[in-house]
């Protein structure tokens, strides 16, 4: 007889916390994203094991797992015999079950990325401007969804689940830092991108801000997975972040929670700045253009800037002691655990930014906070595009995970 555990709570799973699974029928959907959250979080599973965990009745699981693999979403793995009985039959996801598109629009760059059920990346496309425009953007990404999903073998194209955006809010607002002329900016005031590119699109489509789509793809694919609260900084262009409460992406009454980059730190006059004039790549370029040195590569080869000479010496140290006053700031409001930092920037530069927040941090007084851990992120410059990518996953396949 089944028996009805859904006022159970949660459960605990490698440090995270999980609701618990119901056997009522109108709790069919939440049930399916729960065993499937299971096995993306623990790796194959066999039935008795996610009844186990979760309570359900190993009937209710059966059924589950059985329409699961049906639509191709788990696959079955090799049968592990124990010492008595019938062996057990893990199933895991299939990497050919959904797939996922990630746009991201950027100051400077737009890049579109095709994730598998694993969040695997199938491919990748980008394109590089000294602006962006609605009109070009979207041409952009309709015509590469086109041919990545032409890529596709024919008997899995059917199953593209969905596509995210990540985007700056309220673009039309940075005309100077971009450097655009404000009418072109302005179309972005009008323009619902969204909206024009599920036009285009049989899947859905969803948008979030570009810097707390980065922390949703550290949460998801990187290191960050079983931490509870921390903030995120993603230094692009321009700087921005997230933040992440309870194991889960926090975004706010508007979504634009974590909106670091307009966060007030002293400047190196010591009046105030936001940290997005101190900590924003486009700083650097500006450090270089004016001593007429070309710069364009910054946007178009963030795996290897080459040598930069004191610029790159002078912005890292700059930007360091800016992120480390928004550190602790962040840390006066909510007491995290670790402070993430990643960015469009080789992996030496990034790792060189944060022992500079570290330092910084040292001169800072933080009387009465409990500093978090500084580490770097692990997603790396195409966080914002997998961050976008995952939206659809985790809208439909996933639970929130909390602890």
């Amino acid at each position: 007889m089944d028996v009805d555990v859904s006022k159970q709570g949660s459960f605990d799973v490698g440090g995270r916390r999980l609701r618990r699974g119901t056997n009522q029928s109108d709790m069919r959907d939440h049930n399916e994203r729960l065993v499937l959250s299971l096995v993306r979080e623990q790796g194959p599973l066999a039935k008795s094991d996610i009844a186990r965990l979760t309570g359900l009745t190993l009937q209710t699981v059966s059924v589950i797992m059985r329409e699961l693999e049906q639509t191709s979403l788990l696959v079955r793995q090799s049968p592990v015999r124990g010492k008595v009985g019938q062996p057990s039959v893990p199933m895991a996801l299939n990497p050919d079950g959904a797939f996922f598109f990630g746009l991201k629009i950027g100051r400077r760059s737009s890049e579109l990325v095709l994730i598998d059920f694993l969040g695997t990346v199938r491919s990748m496309l980008s394109q590089s401007y000294r602006y962006p425009t609605p009109g070009d953007t979207v041409r952009f990404a309709a015509n590469s969804i086109q041919a990545m999903r032409a890529g596709l073998p024919a008997e899995v194209r059917g199953r593209v689940a969905g596509l995210g955006i990540a985007i700056p809010f309220e673009l039309w607002n940075w005309v100077d830092a971009a450097g655009a002329p404000a009418s072109v900016m302005d179309d972005w005031r009008d323009r619902d991108i969204r909206a024009d590119l599920q036009a285009r699109c049989e899947f859905p489509v969803y948008l979030q801000n570009d810097a707390t789509s980065a922390c949703g793809a550290e949460l998801a694919f990187g290191g960050a997975r079983g931490l509870r609260d921390f903030v995120y900084f993603y230094i692009g262009a321009f700087a921005g972040g997230g933040v992440v409460l309870n194991g889960r992406l926090f975004s706010g009454m508007t979504g634009n929670a974590g909106a670091l980059g307009s966060m007030p730190v002293p400047s190196s006059n010591g009046k105030p700045a936001q940290l997005i004039d101190r900590a924003s790549i486009a700083m650097l370029e500006k450090a270089l253009i004016r001593r007429g040195i070309d710069a364009s590569h910054l946007w178009t080869s963030p795996q290897n800037w080459g040598e930069l000479g004191e610029d790159v010496d002078i912005w890292i140290a700059d930007a360091g002691e800016a992120l480390a006053y928004a550190i602790a700031s962040a840390c006066a409001v909510i007491d995290f655990e670790v402070a993430i930092v990643d960015g469009w920037m080789p992996t030496e530069i990034r790792a060189r930014l944060v022992a500079a927040i570290r330092d910084a941090l040292t001169r800072v007084d933080v009387e009465g906070l409990s500093l978090p851990e500084v580490r770097e992120g692990t997603v790396g410059i195409h966080a914002r595009a997998l961050g976008g990518a995952s939206l659809p996953l985790s809208a439909r396949y996933l639970v929130a995970i909390s602890r």
